[in-house]
């Protein structure tokens, strides 16, 4: 890999979608291996992975972005360099709440095969609402992908590109590479993002992924473990106190003003 260039891995997911079985120390293993320099953990509506994944990821030079897949009323959106989950489920509130973080909104797969899974707004009005689109996915057929480069290049998106990692062996299969003398949000800002990677075996993973969701998951509940449960509920304790913490000093703050 060209050392002037970081490869990202920015849309995967873990025990913690309905849709996946990967366990977080698995993921981490295997975007190693695959000789990533970073990944985006973007399990469906939910952060619960990141939280795990950023105690157990001991290498500084290693980057684990806080993502989240969200589900809205005109298709999923990928949230990337998140600090608390998404609540909105509208489109263009989940947008802002994304934005309000300093967060980047990505929109996934928008012409996948699959209807339901199809983005159903017109792109052409999203520009400087949202800040790139997936042009590459590997469990995308290479018609669908065309199609979304030929609307970001017409639309002038950002590009990113991603596994959609649901099976381990996914991980790596699909991402983005930008400079290296560039954080990737800067990358995608000014348009420096390049999509790569194959979609063999994509359908196969497909249909493993859909096995999960609709008939493992529902009969034997998600595979998270009890470790990950705890740590969890650990960091996002943490979290609430630190928001109470600022809510009080704002308030102190305005009392010691009058």
């Amino acid at each position: 890999m060209d050392k002037k260039m970081k490869k990202y891995d920015l849309h995967m997911h873990s025990y913690y979608s309905p849709c996946s079985r990967n366990k977080p120390e698995e993921i981490l293993k295997a975007a190693k291996r695959a000789g990533l320099n970073g990944i985006a953990i973007t399990d469906h509506d939910s952060i619960s992975c990141y939280l795990v994944l950023k105690k157990l990821n001991k290498d500084k030079n290693f980057e684990i972005i806080c993502g989240e897949e969200i589900h809205t009323q005109h298709g999923d959106i990928i949230a990337l360099y998140l600090k608390k989950e998404i609540k909105s489920r509208d489109f263009f509130m989940a947008v802002k709440e994304v934005h309000s973080q300093g967060g980047i909104v990505i929109i996934p797969h928008p012409h996948r095969q699959v209807y339901w899974h199809k983005f159903k707004y017109p792109l052409s009005k999203l520009k400087g609402k949202i800040d790139a689109i997936e042009t590459f996915n590997s469990r995308n057929t290479n018609k669908a992908n065309r199609k979304a480069i030929a609307e970001a290049e017409k639309n002038g998106f950002a590009q990113t590109g991603s596994s959609d990692g649901h099976l381990i062996f996914d991980i790596g299969k699909g991402y983005t590479m930008f400079p290296a003398n560039m954080t990737l949000k800067e990358a995608i800002r000014n348009k420096k993002t390049v999509p790569g990677g194959n979609n063999n075996f994509g359908t196969i993973s497909a249909l493993v992924s859909a096995f999960y969701k609709r008939i493992l998951t529902p009969l034997f509940g998600m595979r998270t473990d009890k470790y990950d449960q705890n740590e969890v509920l650990r960091q996002k304790n943490k979290s609430n106190l630190k928001d109470k913490k600022r809510k009080y000093q704002v308030l102190n703050a305005g009392k010691l003003k009058k």
